[in-house]
């Protein structure tokens, strides 16, 4: 059995023990640990000559350096102090919700091109209205384009409900949370959750294991499908309340294929798109980190470029946006600016099968101003029929960045002249469509957008004396279930005599007493751990104590994750990135922490 590292099994940890790299300081590693171990006026003078979190520093200093909490993390959840790495305000503390988690090493010296995803990696979304808006909009097409009754137009999302990581069974209409080994932990059928004995009976008791992927199976591993796996959890429910008021034929599996038509039909005719055309700040976080972050980047030396399945007149209008220009009209559509921080960028892209080198798609060139799509052989245009030579993009734009929609991961190789693919540090939210395909195909470096993490970690933090008091618990639980054992194998074979039977009767019972007390107590303070960070799904990387379904993937397919793109701006372009130690289970008791 193998015991992830640090950023999952061990994620408390980095609250206990310090990084495998801090930021440097103008002290020593050694002068550090000394002025956290002793207090003097001296040591007071240089702690608080130092960046930083100076005022912790002092309190650790004055408590004799007993606290188990580095200096860097200590309840610094906030945004003060996270400056962009290259800027004079720059400080050694990084909060934790915006550290860069390590899976595998990864020298940046090494990268020469850096890419990025456009929505949910440097387009971060607003559940609360853009969700709402897809959910209403699929909603809308389910009851006039796919016959479903009008009752559905007044339903509500709840857009905190679903997580990712969760799993659709398409035949059964259950909604599934596993961990790493691919046991259900949680099922719900619609909103209903299963017994104990209904979820072992449907997915337990069988000869053979369930891989539990397509075509049964559909994985919300994207912040997209949250809405359209809250709307199939409503139409679950309804068809066993109204059996007859679905569309005839309508077993769970075609509702789900039908939601996922309406969901392609509201993407299709453009009008979500134009609904965040018109307002993109109602529907897009702002981030001022986006562009200092692409412009330290390119200042140190490596290629940016974006691949996106958007295609370009959306493309334009959310780069523009979180570039800076904040309106979206007529005249802004004719402003290109932020293409100056990309060297490619390529929409319309498809993927995943666009990191499939075998892919036929025909890499076409985007005019910006026109958005006329001119042919090209491997990226080079090529004369129309009746022309001598090719028509060029409007040269008006003077931008050394070039726009192309379609092609494969070939035709960006060649475009970025990169030698070897471990040259290339991909950046996206999609642990399927952007960090699996890319990692396990081509060998990319990878980072995953997790925006959940931010929030996670906070609730880590709250519930460490909760945790510490689970394991506790488990430990005296099994000390017991030890004990109870062991005299019951006494009384069944060792003891004869029913007098001595007897007489240990009383410490048999008291024990299972015991074991009931400390059973209920785990109990509670699971479900109260559990709830602390959802309701009803609990920890996103935690499924129980094991890790989720979702941390499995996250830790073998992503090099690195954090919460959001910009954290990459609060670190050295130049860093290397170390993973923790891996520990085994045999290792816990016997190395210290």
């Amino acid at each position: 059995m193998r015991i992830p590292k640090r950023p999952f099994a061990a994620f408390c940890f980095s609250f206990i023990a310090p990084p495998a790299e801090v930021c440097s300081t103008s002290s020593s590693a050694a002068d550090w640990t000394f002025l956290r171990r002793r207090s003097s006026p001296k040591a007071d003078a240089i702690l608080a000559s130092l960046p930083g979190d100076q005022e912790v520093a002092r309190m650790d200093a004055k408590e004799g350096g007993n606290s188990s909490v580095p200096m860097e993390h200590r309840r610094d959840f906030g945004d003060h102090g996270n400056h962009i790495w290259s800027s004079p305000e720059w400080g050694r503390t990084i909060s934790m919700g915006k550290q860069i988690f390590c899976n595998r090493s990864l020298n940046m010296r090494n990268i020469v091109a850096v890419g990025f995803d456009m929505d949910y990696t440097l387009a971060q979304y607003m559940p609360e209205t853009f969700e709402s808006l897809a959910y209403e909009g699929t909603v809308r097409k389910l009851v006039y384009n796919l016959g479903y009754p009008s009752e559905l137009l007044e339903w509500s999302f709840d857009w905190k409900y679903m997580v990712r990581g969760l799993v659709l069974d398409k035949k059964r209409g259950n909604i599934l949370k596993m961990d790493r080994h691919k046991y259900v932990k949680l099922a719900y059928h619609g909103f209903k959750e299963m017994s104990k004995e209904d979820k072992i009976a449907t997915y337990g008791n069988t000869l053979t294991r369930d891989s539990f992927d397509e075509p049964d199976y559909a994985l919300i591993d994207t912040l997209f499908s949250l809405a359209e796996a809250y709307l199939f959890a409503q139409l679950v429910d309804f068809t066993d309340k109204n059996p007859g008021k679905v569309p005839a034929g309508a077993d769970y599996c075609q509702m789900y294929k039908d939601v996922r038509a309406a969901v392609d039909l509201c993407h299709r005719d453009g009008t979500l798109k134009q609904m965040v055309a018109d307002d993109p700040g109602k529907y897009i976080k702002e981030d001022l980190s986006i562009v200092p972050m692409l412009k330290m980047l390119r200042d140190s030396g490596r290629t940016t470029f974006m691949v996106t399945n958007s295609l370009w007149d959306y493309t334009n209008v959310v780069m523009n946006f979180l570039c800076g220009n904040k309106k979206f009209d007529s005249a802004s559509s004719q402003i290109f600016d932020w293409l100056d921080h990309f060297d490619v960028v390529i929409t319309g892209s498809s993927k995943p099968s666009f990191f499939h080198e075998d892919n036929r798609a025909s890499l076409f060139e985007v005019d910006p101003e026109s958005g006329m799509l001119l042919n090209t052989d491997n990226g080079n245009i090529i004369p129309q029929i009746g022309c001598t030579s090719p028509r060029l993009p409007t040269k008006a734009l003077k931008k050394a960045c070039r726009v192309f929609q379609g092609g494969n991961v070939r035709h960006l190789h060649r475009l970025l002249s990169i030698e070897a693919s471990s040259q290339v540090l991909y950046v996206g939210d999609h642990i399927y469509g952007d960090i699996l395909r890319s990692k396990k195909v081509l060998g990319w470096r990878t980072m995953l957008v997790v925006p959940e993490l931010e929030r996670e970690v906070e609730l880590l933090w709250e519930s460490r004396d909760l945790r510490k008091e689970l394991r506790r618990l488990r430990k005296e639980r099994d000390a017991i279930e030890d004990k109870i054992h062991h005299l019951s194998w006494s009384v069944k074979f060792e003891i004869s005599g029913d007098d001595e039977k007897q007489k240990l009767s009383p410490e048999l019972c008291e024990l299972e007493s015991q074991r009931e007390r400390v059973r209920s107590l785990h109990q509670h303070a699971q479900r109260e751990c559990h709830q602390k960070f959802h309701n009803v799904w609990g920890q996103l990387l935690k499924t129980g104590f094991q890790n989720s379904r979702f941390a499995h993937q996250v830790e073998r397919f992503a090099c690195l994750y954090t919460s959001q793109v910009t954290n990459l701006s609060l670190y050295s372009p130049d860093k290397y990135y170390r993973p923790s130690e891996d520990f085994m289970p045999h290792e816990f008791d016997i190395l210290p922490f």
